[in-house]
Protein backbone atom coordinates (compact mmCIF):
# COMPACT_ATOMS: atom_id res chain seq x y z
CA UNK A 1 0.00 0.00 0.00
CA UNK A 2 2.32 2.96 1.11
CA UNK A 3 5.56 2.68 3.01
CA UNK A 4 3.86 1.40 6.03
CA UNK A 5 6.84 0.25 8.77
CA UNK A 6 6.88 -0.29 12.68
CA UNK A 7 8.49 2.22 14.36
CA UNK A 8 9.86 1.48 18.19
CA UNK A 9 11.62 4.15 20.04
CA UNK A 10 12.28 3.40 23.13
CA UNK A 11 14.35 5.58 26.12
CA UNK A 12 15.45 3.61 29.59
CA UNK A 13 16.03 5.93 32.75
CA UNK A 14 19.13 4.37 32.95
CA UNK A 15 20.28 5.59 29.95
CA UNK A 16 19.33 9.25 30.93
CA UNK A 17 20.66 8.90 34.39
CA UNK A 18 17.89 8.60 36.26
CA UNK A 19 16.22 11.74 34.96
CA UNK A 20 12.33 11.64 34.07
CA UNK A 21 12.58 15.40 32.51
CA UNK A 22 15.75 14.39 30.96
CA UNK A 23 14.08 11.02 29.85
CA UNK A 24 10.59 12.49 28.39
CA UNK A 25 12.84 14.94 26.87
CA UNK A 26 14.94 12.20 25.31
CA UNK A 27 11.92 10.74 23.89
CA UNK A 28 10.42 13.33 22.29
CA UNK A 29 13.63 13.91 20.61
CA UNK A 30 13.25 10.77 18.89
CA UNK A 31 9.75 10.82 17.72
CA UNK A 32 10.55 13.69 16.56
CA UNK A 33 13.44 12.61 14.13
CA UNK A 34 11.15 9.61 13.25
CA UNK A 35 8.53 11.68 11.81
CA UNK A 36 6.14 9.92 13.87
CA UNK A 37 3.70 12.72 14.78
CA UNK A 38 4.28 14.22 11.16
CA UNK A 39 3.26 10.97 9.87
CA UNK A 40 0.19 10.32 11.50
CA UNK A 41 -0.73 13.87 10.75
CA UNK A 42 -0.38 13.76 7.05
CA UNK A 43 -2.53 10.81 7.01
CA UNK A 44 -5.16 12.32 8.84
CA UNK A 45 -7.17 12.97 6.34
CA UNK A 46 -7.24 11.41 2.31
CA UNK A 47 -5.42 13.18 -0.12
CA UNK A 48 -6.03 12.34 -3.54
CA UNK A 49 -3.28 11.34 -5.76
CA UNK A 50 -3.59 14.49 -8.12
CA UNK A 51 -3.16 16.98 -5.41
CA UNK A 52 -0.55 14.97 -3.86
CA UNK A 53 1.38 15.33 -6.90
CA UNK A 54 0.13 18.84 -7.66
CA UNK A 55 1.68 19.70 -3.56
CA UNK A 56 5.11 17.83 -4.91
CA UNK A 57 5.46 19.55 -7.77
CA UNK A 58 5.10 23.09 -6.21
CA UNK A 59 7.58 22.62 -3.48
CA UNK A 60 9.92 20.85 -6.27
CA UNK A 61 9.88 24.34 -8.07
CA UNK A 62 10.15 26.08 -4.97
CA UNK A 63 12.80 24.23 -4.40
CA UNK A 64 14.45 25.06 -7.70
CA UNK A 65 13.82 28.50 -7.35
CA UNK A 66 15.36 28.88 -3.84
CA UNK A 67 18.33 26.98 -5.44
CA UNK A 68 18.51 29.39 -8.20
CA UNK A 69 18.68 32.65 -5.51
CA UNK A 70 21.42 31.17 -3.60
CA UNK A 71 23.35 30.31 -6.84
CA UNK A 72 22.89 33.76 -7.85
CA UNK A 73 23.65 35.41 -4.84
CA UNK A 74 26.65 33.19 -4.62
CA UNK A 75 28.09 34.41 -8.41
CA UNK A 76 26.70 38.39 -7.03
CA UNK A 77 24.35 38.00 -9.88
CA UNK A 78 21.15 40.77 -9.57
CA UNK A 79 17.92 39.69 -10.20
CA UNK A 80 16.22 41.37 -12.56
CA UNK A 81 13.52 43.97 -11.49
CA UNK A 82 9.99 44.11 -13.65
Amino acid sequence: MGNKRAVNVEVKLKDVGGSPNRLIKRFMKKVKKEKILEAARKNRQYEKPSSKRRRLKKRKLENARKAQREQNKKLNIQPIKR
